[in-house]
Parts: C-alpha cells; sequence; structure tokens
C-alpha cells in the first residue's frame, strides 16, 4: 500500500487568514488543502483576485501542497439565503459565474479539480424541472472546464436533489458520461445514507474518483464529526481508496471546528496515519 496523500480544509480554518491557514495545514504535515472560496479567502468576486490569485499559486509551490478547490461557501452568492442561488433556482446567474471563476482560478493554481454540488430543490419546484435545471447547469460549467482543461468532480450531499452515489451517476449519464465529470466522494456521508459501508462506496467509484472528503459521521445524521466520534470504520476506507489506485486528496472536511483548527488537525492528520498504518 503506497502512501495516500492527506489534505485539510481551509473551511475549518475560517478564523485564519488563508495564507496562516496554509501554513499551519503545511507544517503539521499534510500534502495538501481543499481550498473553499469564500469572502476570507481568495473571493472570487474581488476586485483584486487574479492577483491574489498568483501570490497563493507561489505560495502553494513554495509549501509544497497540492490543491482541489471547494466551492460551498455558505453566504458569498446572497447575505441572507444559505447556498443561494443554486443551478436550480430560477436565476442561476449568479452561481453560474461563481462556478465559472472557481474553474479558471483552479485552473490558474493548478488545481487538481473543482468541486460542486446540486444544492436543495427549491420549494414549490418540480422535481423534474430541478432536474432539468440542474444538467442544464451542469452543462455550462462543464464547458467551462473542458475549456480549461479542469477535471470536476460533483459532490452528492445529503439533503440535496444530488445526495447519492446513484444520483450522481443518473446526472452523468443524462450529460453524456463525459471524461471531465468526475465524484467528489465524502466519507461521512457514505456512512450517513449509502445503503452499503464507506469502503464500498470508495471501490464502486474506483475510475470515476477525482477528490476525497474525509470526516466521520452516523448513519442518518448529517453532522460532520472528528474521527473516532462517529461510526465510520477508516482502516477499509483507506485500504479501499490504496487499493484501487486513487491518487487524490483525501482532505479532511470539519467545517464547524474552526475555532480549535491548529490541533483538530493535528489530531486528524495523526488518526489518519494510524489508521492508515492498521490497513496495511
Amino acid at each position: 500500500m503506497t502512501g495516500l496523500r492527506f489534505g485539510y480544509g481551509t473551511n475549518g480554518f475560517s478564523n485564519h487568514r488563508l495564507d496562516d491557514a496554509l501554513d499551519v495545514i503545511a507544517e503539521l504535515g499534510y500534502a495538501g488543502v481543499a481550498l473553499t472560496l469564500d469572502h476570507h479567502h481568495l473571493d472570487p468576486f474581488d476586485a483584486q483576485v487574479w492577483r491574489e490569485v498568483r501570490a497563493v499559486h507561489r505560495r502553494l509551490e513554495r509549501l509544497g501542497l497540492g490543491v482541489v478547490i471547494e466551492t460551498g461557501a455558505r453566504y458569498l452568492l446572497d447575505k441572507w439565503h444559505k447556498h443561494a442561488p443554486t443551478l436550480q433556482d430560477d436565476e442561476p446567474e449568479r452561481r453560474l459565474e461563481f462556478l465559472h471563476r472557481a474553474v479558471r482560478i483552479g485552473a490558474d493554481l493548478g488545481a487538481e479539480a473543482v468541486s460542486f454540488w446540486a444544492g436543495v430543490r427549491p420549494a414549490g419546484l418540480d422535481e423534474r424541472e430541478a432536474w432539468r435545471r440542474l444538467v442544464a447547469g451542469c452543462a455550462e460549467v462543464l464547458a467551462a472546464a473542458e475549456g480549461a482543461e479542469m477535471m470536476l468532480g460533483f459532490e452528492p450531499e445529503p439533503g440535496m436533489l444530488v445526495e447519492s452515489v446513484d444520483d450522481w451517476e443518473r446526472l452523468r449519464a443524462d450529460l453524456g458520461a463525459p471524461a471531465r465529470f468526475g465524484l467528489t466522494l465524502d466519507i461521512g456521508h457514505c456512512r450517513c445514507l449509502e445503503p452499503v459501508p464507506a469502503d464500498e462506496c470508495v471501490r464502486r467509484a474506483a475510475g470515476s474518483l477525482v477528490n476525497v472528503q474525509i470526516d466521520d459521521m452516523r448513519r442518518g445524521v448529517h453532522e460532520h464529526l472528528e474521527f473516532g466520534q462517529g461510526e465510520v470504520d477508516f482502516p477499509p476506507v483507506l485500504r479501499a481508496l490504496a487499493d484501487i489506485g486513487y491518487g487524490g486528496l483525501v482532505a479532511v472536511e470539519l467545517p464547524r471546528h474552526s475555532h480549535a483548527a491548529p490541533g483538530v488537525a493535528r489530531d486528524s492528520l495523526a488518526f489518519l496515519r494510524a489508521a492508515e498504518k492498521e490497513a496495511l
């Protein structure tokens, strides 16, 4: 078993400046970072964003960190409504602009993938129409990604229109099974709602997996937990990732732990390394 590339998500460092967060993540020994574009971390709508992108690129190279782009910022696009608008809304233009910018930023940073999700179906919107809008929006994002030679990682998310690997497979098929439309898999989500163990989800995703988020979780409860506080059996998951030859980042996803970020990040890496040794 070759070593996996563990990363950490900047949404778990929301009380740190981005430069400081990257320094801590690198100094702890992580191989990469899952960078959530947000108002305080490389705001894609800031007038100086492209200058900042160049500076972040230089810093990532100096620190030896790989990067994936995450787009789960809560209030970046709408100060009143979390994660709004989505690709399913009547006016999705702001979301589309954000995702186009994310693709360009990802390309400029040399990112391994840009990750995004469907969003919750708007109240009163017919599911068939919501699905049609989602497919159309994804096709637009895909066109941008193909132009930038960037991989997309679409994440099934509990409670959203696409919440399972089955849903992702249906969406990919409706898009024509494009090569650049990959899967972002959150290991905690597998425990939360998938019908099979998390390691089986990983094996099923072989060949399509471009981004992995890792956290603990309990069955039926969408709450990202520190390792050891939930029900995921991690050594088989890490064994499965190695067995399928996954070479991308395996990034810790703990967005509600920023208050204790350095310590949580340190403990998380120690846990993952111990679980990886057990998986040998």
